[in-house]
């Protein structure tokens, strides 16, 4: 360790009550960016982001959008060196329903958890904590150096939880102000509180809603049960041919493209002992589903779903009415692993109704977004200089993991600007993202602001 790095780290720990006061600061700004009464807070949280970037030495300004504004800074570096572009989103999600909280959703509470100390609070984890552990690990190189080891590229926006429909638009203007060699992102997991994390696959997503006409008008079940079309069973059955006895998914080349995953990476998953009937447990089931002969992570992380998200036609309310609806909807996703092509999928789903869709009815879609699956190198040396910083914190290797999930600025990032993103997160499973009583362990939050320091010093290293 370079007498610098370890000098920031001691600024880091002398100041750990300041970090925790202005982390707070930030989560009780309710910047909420569903709901329109929280215009005003997702500006001053933006602003607030602002004056801190600007206090530890960057160029900081808001750029406006047509939703809420998004924060932008550089800081050219004390040295030359790659190119770091950080992301991160301020906005934070709908607290409601406000009664399952144990405390005020936007009053940050620090409290003793079966892991040590914990902070509960709207954003705690998702996004602002992991945005302030990098933040606070910039100041304490500002503090130690005069500023980052290498020139940063700050760019953190407040549309993420409402799908960022401004960022796109805001990437492709600000190309060259953008221009980096990797962008940083801690929007993601560890394995486990006591072992770091890189994640290096993420499963894209088409999200559409289709909607099943029959005849022009609800219809009497009695007069009319046994001769006209009901639209709510033909749109069932159709459904229910999406997927075979097995688990695979029946679209007319749905699985072309897709690789297997390497016996190395199979090998380093198994090794992780990860408990399938333990995580089912853990939410009330017992059975798993999903595609035959393949691992549990392998089905979670490297292999592509479909799934029915949502079903409605007919009457729904108290007591009985007996109708045929006219029409029938559902909302369905499909998440992708990188090799498929999501506009190609979603044709073949559209095919796949077609073909199955009886006469007198017609179908009407809906799509809602659509992005591919992400895979970093695992060889990059982005991700080896994380594991490195990662394994000097936590005194043990950083796995190399994937997510069921989807970050879309990953892959816009990639297509608009031309950069790879690093995916380092401290978030864990059991932290209520998006629900009631988020949290954020102390732990976690520690460790990660000491490791952003220490990737800073690995990136710049020569």
């Amino acid at each position: 360790m370079t007498a610098k790095l370890t000098a920031v780290l001691d600024h880091i720990e002398a100041g750990l009550d300041g970090t925790r006061d202005r982390w707070f600061d930030l989560l009780r700004i309710p910047s909420v960016s569903a709901q329109p009464n929280h215009k005003g807070d997702c500006a001053a949280a933006a602003e607030w982001l602002r004056a801190e970037l600007a206090a530890i030495g960057f160029e900081a300004k808001l750029v406006t959008t047509p939703g809420h504004p998004v924060v932008l800074a550089h800081h050219s570096g004390t040295a030359p060196g790659p190119r770091l572009l950080y992301y991160g989103h301020y906005d934070v999600q709908p607290a409601e329903p406000l009664e399952l909280w144990t405390s005020p959703p936007f009053e940050p509470v620090l409290s003793e958890g079966p892991r040590g100390p914990r902070i509960s609070a709207r954003g705690a984890v998702d996004d602002k904590g992991q945005v302030m552990m990098w933040l606070e690990a910039l100041r304490g190189w500002h503090a130690v150096a005069g500023g980052p080891p290498c020139p940063v590229t700050v760019l953190i926006e407040g549309e993420e939880e409402v799908g960022s429909v401004n960022l796109e638009p805001f990437l492709a203007a600000h190309r060259d102000a953008l221009a980096a060699d990797i962008a940083i992102i801690s929007d993601t997991g560890m394995w486990d509180i006591d072992t770091p994390a890189v994640t290096t696959r993420l499963r894209g997503l088409v999200y559409t809603e289709l909607t099943l006409h029959a005849a022009e008008r609800d219809l009497h079940s009695g007069l009319y049960g046994g001769s006209a079309l009901n639209p709510i069973n033909a749109l069932t059955r159709i459904l229910g041919d999406l997927h075979d006895a097995s688990g695979r998914i029946q679209l007319p080349g749905f699985y072309d493209g897709i690789a297997d995953t390497s016996p190395a990476q199979m090998a380093e998953w198994a090794a992780l002992g990860f408990d399938e009937g333990a995580f089912l447990g853990d939410i009330g089931l017992s059975k798993p589903i999903g595609e035959q002969g393949r691992s549990p992570l392998e089905r979670m992380w490297a292999r592509p779903t479909a799934d029915i998200n949502g079903i409605w036609g007919g009457y729904a309310g108290a007591g009985s009415k007996t109708v045929i609806a006219a029409q029938a909807s559902a909302k369905v996703s499909f998440r992708l692993v990188p090799g498929q092509d999501p506009a190609r999928v979603y044709e073949s789903f559209k095919r796949f109704v077609a073909d199955r869709t009886p006469a007198d009815a017609r179908v009407e879609f809906q799509l809602f977004g659509t992005a591919p699956g992400i895979e970093i190198p695992t060889d990059s040396p982005w991700v080896q200089a994380a594991r490195a910083a990662l394994a000097d914190e936590y005194g043990r290797p950083a796995v190399l993991m994937g997510s069921g999930g989807s970050i879309p600025v990953v892959e816009s990032m990639r297509r608009l600007l031309g950069v790879d993103s690093l995916l380092m997160g401290f978030g864990l499973a059991d932290d209520q993202v998006h629900s009631p009583n988020e949290k954020f362990e102390w732990r976690c939050f520690h460790q990660g602001l000491r490791s952003h320091a220490r990737l800073l010093a690995k990136l710049a290293a020569p």
